[in-house]
């Protein structure tokens, strides 16, 4: 098997390996103050970084992309300023609900479907298409996705290694390659930032408003609950064509309309459009993790030092030995997740890339010391605190987000949620 890996070994490498670019997305959704859902058309039309997702009432910031976790988080607050000064300022204002997982849903009316005109129209026509076929309340399901590109710099150094191929086809052998590590080892991010444990009655009840409900996940929509295919999809990740093809052939199959309906947990992007084509003309340019909860114990969804770990957590990867991730491989990968989902880890095991099947805290308290002996090993006392922290959750779960989530709003969970909001 070839390895496309960062050379740890070579002190230009390593002196380049945290130079990358950022980019977060953050769903959310709107609501009125009495816990519904929005029905006012999208008020963010003229915001170039603020945009819908599946409905009207579903508000995304795209940020820019920034060199630096500081600079992205500075962007998701000052966009997420303008929505809360925005919906202020409604007529009859609206707030922002702070959870993955909907307030009260009287019925399939609260989710209108998206609205686009004129060239956009085939945007709603898609979203028509996902509603019947997958159902309106499971949209409503909101989370962060964290897109990370690793500097030219950084790729056109360590491609001195790999000078047999051109850079273009390099540089999509090492995301490939990353793209395979990252889905066997996503549910490492699922454990350390599930924080949806509690739903409103309403999502499982049609009518039935005000009740919590308690189903054994600290994540929702990243358990078998959540967000999936009807199947398991199997891609390959020996060539960029091969990795096209696996995502066409689902297409052309029928099982998916479009690219864009693999619900995977990772995801290679082009520097275009999401496509099959766009992969294979333009080459892959960065990687996306879509597992991260909104976390409603921060003010703008998603801790720094989250953001800081999964950083970290793509480049340790990057520098990890290629994995074999044939169909076996993948659907272990797919278990693992929604193993990682669960609100009590010492309940599910991981398997482990070399079949060890181990309880979910062990395989990840076995990670976390990976990281960290990495890290001392290339000489970055700068990651010391990051890593601590997320060991925390791990020898506390009490600083695991969805315990602290069930304990502050469990007993009311919509209620207490509006509460939380309206103080803001």
């Amino acid at each position: 098997m070839t390895d496309y890996r960062l050379h740890v070994e070579d002190k230009g490498v390593r002196d380049l390996c945290e130079k990358g670019s950022i980019g977060l997305e953050r769903e959310s959704l709107r609501i009125t103050p009495d816990g519904h859902l929005a029905k006012t058309p999208d008020p963010f039309k003229d915001e170039e970084y603020i945009v819908k997702d599946f409905c009207e009432n579903q508000t995304e910031i795209n940020t820019p992309v920034c060199d630096s976790v500081k600079e992205v988080m500075d962007e998701l607050k000052k966009y997420s300023d303008i929505i809360t000064d925005t919906l202020s300022d409604l007529p009859e204002p609206e707030y922002i609900w702070p959870f993955s997982n909907p307030p009260y849903i009287v019925n399939e009316a609260d989710i209108p479907i998206a609205v686009y005109n004129g060239k956009d129209h085939y945007k709603q026509e898609y979203r028509e298409y996902l509603s019947e076929r997958y159902g309106r309340y499971k949209m409503t399901f909101s989370g962060v996705h964290f897109n990370y590109s690793f500097s030219e710099d950084l790729l056109r150094y360590n491609h001195l290694y790999y000078e047999e191929f051109k850079y273009e086809s390099y540089r999509d052998f090492f995301y490939l390659e990353l793209g395979a590590k990252a889905q066997a080892y996503n549910w490492v991010v699922v454990a350390l930032t599930a924080a949806s444990p509690l739903l409103d009655s309403s999502y499982v009840e049609k009518g039935v408003l005000g009740f919590d409900i308690f189903n054994g996940m600290g994540s929702t929509r990243c358990s078998e609950l959540g967000y999936w295919n009807y199947f398991t999809p199997i891609l390959d990740y020996t060539h960029i064509s091969n990795y096209a093809e696996s995502i066409l052939s689902y297409i052309e199959r029928g099982l998916i309309r479009s690219a864009a309906e693999l619900y995977f947990p990772v995801r290679l992007k082009s520097f275009h459009e999401y496509s099959p084509c766009s992969l294979c003309e333009d080459g892959v340019s960065h990687i996306e993790l879509r597992m991260i909860d909104l976390n409603p114990l921060t003010p703008y969804g998603i801790d720094e030092r989250d953001v800081e770990f999964i950083k970290l957590f793509l480049i340790w990867l990057a520098f990890l030995p290629a994995l074999e991730m044939g169909a076996k491989e993948q659907v272990m990968a797919i278990q693992n997740t929604k193993n990682a989902a669960r609100y009590d880890l010492k309940t599910v095991n991981i398997m482990m890339p070399d079949n060890r099947s181990m309880r979910a805290t062990d395989a990840l308290g076995e990670v976390l010391r990976m990281m960290e002996d990495f890290y001392e090993r290339v000489g970055d006392n700068k990651t010391h605190s990051i890593i601590e922290y997320q060991k925390e959750k791990l020898v506390n779960p009490e600083a695991r987000y969805a315990w602290q989530i069930r304990k502050e709003f469990g007993g009311g969970f919509v209620e207490k949620g509006l509460k939380k909001i309206s103080r803001v």
